[in-house]
């Protein structure tokens, strides 16, 4: 089976659906993300390559076929049409790294409906956990005011998929490096990591482990001190990093506290550092840190140089999903959209023109820019295939750190920040107008149909009222 058949079982039903009935007109189809998070100013557009990878290859084959027969219980037969099923469809998407704020389409699909629908279930995978994760790392960039910033997220990520999206995500909005080796290797970015607590245990001391592992690793040398207690594991450290001449530790050594009261044990640590003549000696944090954690650590002015983050970023522990939607917006040259209590969507193909400040304009796809606007929306994608090379990670980091500098810093605060908000431009207002009466005419002349008459009895039979 290939990645086709990662998907709700309703896209085969629809799509099954569709080409039994002929429909397969081109279809656009928005996300979008409808409400931030608590505690969230503003969100990283991120996913788009994955979603792209996965258009570019979709491929509905024999092993595929079976395996949808099997999931809706009907006949090989029933599901013959979608073999050959392959993506020939447009994307325009706002580029990863991008800045984007609740209720703007961050992509648009244009292709045949019965391919349109398919890809939902894998492209929103796509987006919605990857800006999730990217949104997250953000604000711990933000948190860190300048400081470096590690992620140490794979051992407690939703999978090893996850995790090698975090450390990419981790690179791509400013971090430092990461402890996962196969994404610092296919990423190209540093691989980071100390020791962990049971090498200290296998020790008959703190002190050999230490001696040990700076016999191993010659430099720079990172050695974790709160094993047992955490001032005199830093003692023994100092110890042994001074015994090791400035050359032969190499720049970067430092101590690891990974609990307990961090600012106090940051504090402890540098006396005892520099008392023994290692102000060259860094101070790295970790153990259960996230923005908050950070921003706390940063605000009070502690000496610790570097952060590492783990779990609570990996898994945006505490916002971990977006309120995000695919829904359709244009069907065969036809405008549409949903009235639904609290989910009505706009309709038409639309663009997002980024003002300054965040003044942003959700716009119709054709519409000229406003005044000072810029369009977010690019073609990455035309008839199937990719428009342009895949960008790199530095291109990406580029475009967030530019996005990232012109932000208002209500939206910019770790906590209760102020997002800015999109309006609607008038003509995209106007069309919502008239596509929801058109929409609403229809549905009370189908209602009156619907509703059959009332007879009441009379002298000479039933008669109707």
């Amino acid at each position: 089976m290939s990645d086709a058949t990662t998907t709700d079982l309703y896209e085969v039903t629809m799509a099954m659906s569709y080409l039994r009935e002929g429909m397969t007109g081109p279809a656009t189809f928005s996300l979008f993300v409808r409400d931030l998070p608590p505690e969230r100013g503003f969100l990283v557009a991120a996913g788009l390559d994955s979603a792209l990878d996965y258009l570019s290859g979709l491929h509905v084959g024999p092993e595929d076929v079976d395996a949808f027969a099997s999931a809706v219980r009907r006949p090989r037969r029933d599901l013959q049409p979608l073999l050959g099923l392959e993506f020939t469809g447009d994307v325009r998407a706002v580029p990863e790294g991008r800045i984007v704020l609740a209720g703007e389409p961050v992509l648009e699909v244009t292709a045949p409906l019965p391919q349109a629908q398919l890809a939902e279930t894998y492209v929103l995978n796509q987006l919605s956990h990857q800006s999730t994760i990217a949104s997250k790392a953000a604000r711990c960039v933000l948190a860190a005011a300048g400081h470096p910033l590690v992620d140490f997220s794979l051992r407690r990520t939703h999978g090893p998929q996850a995790g090698f999206q975090a450390a990419r995500l981790g690179a791509m909005v400013g971090f430092a490096g990461t402890s996962n080796v196969a994404a610092a290797t296919s990423l190209s970015i540093p691989a980071v990591g100390t020791m962990a607590h049971s090498f200290v245990e296998a020790f008959a001391t703190e002190e050999e482990a230490f001696r040990a592992f700076a016999r191993s690793h010659p430099g720079p040398v990172t050695l974790l001190v709160d094993t047992y207690d955490t001032e005199a594991g830093v003692r023994i450290a100092a110890r042994v990093l001074r015994d090791l001449d400035r050359a032969a530790r190499g720049p970067g050594s430092a101590v690891r506290l990974d609990s307990g009261d961090l600012g106090d044990l940051a504090v402890r640590a540098r006396s005892i550092l520099d008392d023994a003549g290692l102000p060259d000696v860094g101070i790295i944090a970790s153990g259960g840190l996230d923005e908050y954690a950070v921003d706390e650590l940063v605000r009070s002015t502690v000496p610790i140089d570097t952060y590492a983050v783990g779990t609570r970023v990996g898994v945006s522990a505490d916002a971990p999903y977006l309120d995000s939607a695919y829904k359709m917006v244009a069907y065969d040259g036809r405008p549409v959209m949903k009235l639904s209590s609290s989910k009505v969507t706009a309709p038409g193909p639309k663009q997002v023109f980024r003002r300054p400040g965040y003044a942003d304009v959700i716009g119709l796809a054709d519409e000229q820019p406003p005044g000072g606007g810029r369009p977010l929306l690019e073609t990455v994608m035309r008839g199937g295939q990719r428009t342009g090379t895949r960008p790199t990670l530095d291109e990406c980091r580029e475009r967030f750190t530019a996005d990232l500098g012109g932000l208002p810093s209500a939206a910019r605060r770790i906590r209760a920040p102020v997002p800015p908000r999109a309006t609607a431009s008038e003509a995209l207002s106007a069309l919502a107008a008239h596509v929801r009466r058109h929409i609403e005419e229809q549905t009370a002349v189908a209602a009156r149909s619907s509703v059959p008459e009332r007879t009441v009895p009379g002298p000479h039979g039933p008669v109707s009222s």
